[in-house]
């Protein structure tokens, strides 16, 4: 408590409220925030091209790109297990 009376301990103790209030989120990371693009970043896309045609050792095209990585995005995610059922798992698998 004597901590928290001194002005480092004030200002760590706002910090931690405004992340518990924000959802584990400070109010300056959600004011920096950018919105989030669905579109593909063109270098991104260019730089995947120009790897994987180095990879193949041949030309492949913007579009094969787009459509691979569309492909890929598409894809569902794992499902998400509370730590103790992975691990609870992973015993079972290990020591039947």
């Amino acid at each position: 408590m004597a901590y928290y009376r001194t002005k480092s301990g004030q200002f760590k103790k706002g910090i931690q409220n405004e992340k518990r209030r924000h959802g584990n989120k400070g109010k300056s990371a959600i004011e920096e925030e950018e919105p989030r693009q669905d579109e593909l970043n063109d270098q991104i896309v260019e730089h995947v091209r120009m790897t994987t045609s180095l990879i193949e050792d041949r030309r492949v095209s913007l579009m094969e790109i787009r459509k691979m990585l569309t492909r890929a995005l598409r894809q569902r995610s794992l499902g998400y297990r509370k730590r103790i059922d992975y691990i609870v798992g992973y015993l079972n698998r290990a020591f039947p």
